[in-house]
């Protein structure tokens, strides 16, 4: 089955359930999971990228494109994840960054960081230092890095909290965008009703309770 399903996944530590959520998710469609800090929604996705400390106690199952997931190291699970800060390597040009997750044996290499480069209104920016790079820029950049992994599902921590308002907007258009035409399913965490409101679909928090995300 297509898609990305967590079947009755629970997180425990020190008896205390931080996570219970049980959701299928097809290509395309985007699941909000919301909560202030220290409610889980960082251990939910440790949980499914697999690097819970082993503190952490996790049951359930979690599948994707019908591969179970659990058991899996983080690289083999193709999980695409962006976070709060975009965690360009200093030491590498724009077009090294993007390249950095593809696949050793691609031969349309230079031609498919250059049209993702095209894509995001950032052409010519290959051999630019990610330090020059606005905001905005840097996480386009972080985003086609990921994308360029060709993940087979997205995962996204907060990663548009530490935009100016207006930039917010348009990046996280840009993200939301990008993962529809890719049929990617989506699990963004955040405390930002406005990321709710732009996702659409349903929104949880990390113990599986429906959240009312109010209008504006």
């Amino acid at each position: 089955m297509t898609g990305l399903i967590l079947s009755n996944l629970q997180v425990h530590l020190n008896g205390r359930k931080l996570v219970q959520l049980s959701c299928h998710l097809k290509p395309g469609q985007i699941l909000t999971v919301m909560g202030e800090s220290g409610s889980g929604k960082s251990t939910l996705l440790s949980a499914l990228i697999g690097a819970l400390p082993p503190q952490f106690v996790i049951s359930g199952t979690i599948t994707l494109n019908d591969r179970l997931l659990n058991g899996l190291a983080t690289q083999e699970r193709r999980l695409g994840i962006l976070f709060q800060d975009n965690l360009l390597f200093p030491h590498m040009s724009v077009a090294q960054n993007l390249g950095f997750g593809m696949a050793a044996n691609v031969v349309d290499r230079n031609k498919r960081i250059s049209d993702a480069l095209e894509l995001a209104g950032l052409r010519d920016f290959g051999p630019r230092d990610p330090a020059t790079l606005s905001g905005g820029q840097k996480a386009r950049v972080a985003l086609l890095r990921t994308l360029l992994a060709e993940p087979q599902a997205l995962l996204l921590d907060e990663p548009f909290s530490r935009l100016d308002t207006t930039l917010r907007g348009q990046i996280r258009s840009f993200v939301f965008e990008q993962a529809h035409l890719r049929q990617l399913p989506v699990i963004i965490v955040t405390h930002d009703d406005a990321d709710a409101l732009a996702a659409g679909g349903d929104v949880t928090s990390t113990l599986g309770e429906k959240v009312h995300v109010p209008q504006r």
